[in-house]
């Protein structure tokens, strides 16, 4: 049979895993595709090459072609979001110099570590994330801002390519960082720094790379995207199963990926992290999903959060940026092409960010849903719809 080559643009991080097991699972040639994976240094090389037409598809920050549809980042191609990727997997950690300084703390405790670094910070915090519209930015202004130090004006944020936070911490460059696993683990690992919090303790459940595509290639090509969605979808689910990792960290830690150790990549497919150089280890419970929870699915309030966040950081229309994030997580478009293939589908689009303690089961178009706990750290609520 004939494939059809699609190229798709990825940075080396572990939440690529459901491209690089679509393609070397052979779930893309079920579809007649091929996948053809383009490694990138940083998110910009990613969001150009896709808006520019060098990549077909592309693994992207959840909150980038939300900044492109509000005017943001000086790129006008318009992208969106045709399903979720992974839900959570970053780290925050600090310089040994800052960690010092630092009382001994629980590692998912957002408030009382929050409150901590705010105390030990006696000059400006330079903090390294991927990329300015990035929720690894998203959620540091948020967890600083709420723990009393206003994000961004009181703090210094720098923009590091993943595979180069533990050069930028070395070189001094950086206090701080938040960043996609491995490169938080490779600090520690060549003895730079320390793990003080998991992404997912100031969001419980953060949208945080997307399936990407320019929306008139999506409009254009509606048999293809379809095919990729599944293709990418069944590569999410079989991530999902019970012993999976081993065989996906030997996949990612391939050179053509991310090039490193088999066991720095199983540390974050199964939350064990090595927080310090001395060794000590903590054990996160869903430290990255890409599949349970209804992970994929782009719910429009994640994009519209996303949008709120931005807009009120920037002196923007709040309800003007949340219209234009609806259309950017193409819930529409998941639904038509995932709902004959087993994919659970939510009775509607948008729900309630931050309200779910507990694992909920909730109503769906075929079958029961688990919604899995969805938290803010402070207990703040989203509600899209009092937003208006």
């Amino acid at each position: 049979m004939s494939l059809t080559t699609l190229s798709v643009a990825f940075v080396p991080l572990v939440d690529a895993a459901p491209l690089v097991v679509a393609h070397e699972m052979g779930f893309d040639r079920e579809e007649g595709l091929s996948l053809d994976l383009v490694r990138a240094s940083s998110w910009s090389s990613v969001r150009d090459m896709l808006a520019f037409g060098r990549v077909d598809a592309a693994h992207l920050l959840s909150p980038m072609p939300v900044a492109m549809a509000l005017g943001l980042g000086g790129v006008s191609s318009q992208l969106c979001a045709l399903m979720v990727l992974s839900v959570n997997g970053n780290v925050v950690g600090v310089s040994n110099g800052l960690a010092a300084k630092l009382p001994d703390l629980p590692f998912g405790d957002a408030r009382a570590v929050g409150a901590a670094l705010v105390e030990a910070s006696d000059q400006t915090l330079r903090i390294g994330v991927p990329f300015p519209f990035s929720m690894h930015a998203e959620l540091l202004y948020y967890w600083l801002s709420a723990s009393g130090l206003p994000a961004p004006q009181s703090v210094e944020v720098r923009t590091v390519p993943p595979p180069l936070m533990a050069d930028a911490l070395e070189a001094g460059e950086i206090d701080a960082f938040c960043v996609g696993e491995p490169w938080g683990s490779q600090t520690v690992e060549r003895g730079l720094g320390s793990l003080i919090l998991p992404g997912a303790a100031i969001w419980s459940f953060a949208p945080e790379k997307v399936l990407a595509v320019r929306s008139d290639w999506a409009d254009s090509e509606p048999e293809l995207t379809g095919r990729l969605m599944r293709a990418v979808w069944r590569a999410c689910r079989w991530l999902g199963q019970n012993g999976a990792h081993t065989t996906a960290a030997e996949m990612l830690g391939h050179r053509a990926y991310l090039d490193l150790p088999s066991d720095i990549v199983d540390r974050a497919l199964t939350g064990r992290l090595v927080i310090s150089p001395s060794g000590e280890i903590r054990k996160v419970d869903r430290f990255v999903e890409f599949f349970s929870g209804i992970a994929n699915f782009p719910w429009r309030s994640q994009s519209a959060w996303i949008a709120c966040q931005m807009a009120g950081r920037l002196g923007l229309d709040r309800n003007d940026a949340m219209d234009r994030a609806r259309g950017v997580f193409r819930a529409d478009l998941y639904r038509r092409h995932l709902g004959d293939i087993g994919a659970v589908l939510p009775g509607a689009s948008d729900k309630i960010e931050g309200g779910i303690v507990h694992d909920t089961a909730v109503a769906a178009a075929q079958e029961r849903l688990i919604l899995s706990s969805n938290q803010f750290f402070d207990d703040e609520i989203f509600d899209p719809g009092a937003q208006q």
